[in-house]
């Protein structure tokens, strides 16, 4: 079978589109930013979908800003010819749709976490939420303490 580059990406971008990933319009929206994230890494996850791609098909659900918002940053990032891995668009993506000072209350939000009159469920559900934000605690190295902060 003769491969047709052209018709691999058309295939791989219907495959992705059978999921149903959700757009992302942009806007101040810290939240919602978030959840497309991993919206769309559980479909790259479920499509073995390779790294290479994973821009291109995350980049293809961006609508109104923020797909503005990409086409500026692609240049930008890619001056050169320079390669934007998923990490980068990442690390990107979070810098202009969840900004500093939402990341930084989080982490208060976090550090402040009590189980209060939750139950142990909601405890470990908040918990693990509001974890994410918090980088020391997403390492390796970090199991031990977050065993203790918990």
């Amino acid at each position: 079978r003769d491969h047709q580059p052209g018709r691999e990406d058309e295939t791989r971008l219907e495959r992705f589109m059978k999921h149903k990933p959700p757009t992302f319009t942009g806007g101040y929206n810290p939240k919602g930013a978030v959840n497309w994230l991993k919206e769309v890494e559980i479909i790259f996850e479920a499509m073995g979908c390779s790294e290479e791609n994973k821009v291109t098909l995350g980049a293809y659900v961006l609508r109104e800003e923020a797909n503005h918002w990409w086409k500026n940053a692609r240049q930008r990032l890619g001056a050169g010819g320079a390669v934007i891995t998923w990490e980068r668009f990442k690390r990107e993506f979070l810098i202009k749709y969840f900004t500093a000072d939402v990341r930084n209350r989080k982490v208060v939000e976090f550090m402040e976490l009590k189980q209060g009159n939750m139950s142990v469920a909601e405890y470990a559900a908040k918990f693990e939420s509001l974890c994410a934000f918090s980088p020391h605690y997403n390492t390796v190295e970090a199991e031990y303490d977050k065993c203790v902060k918990f």
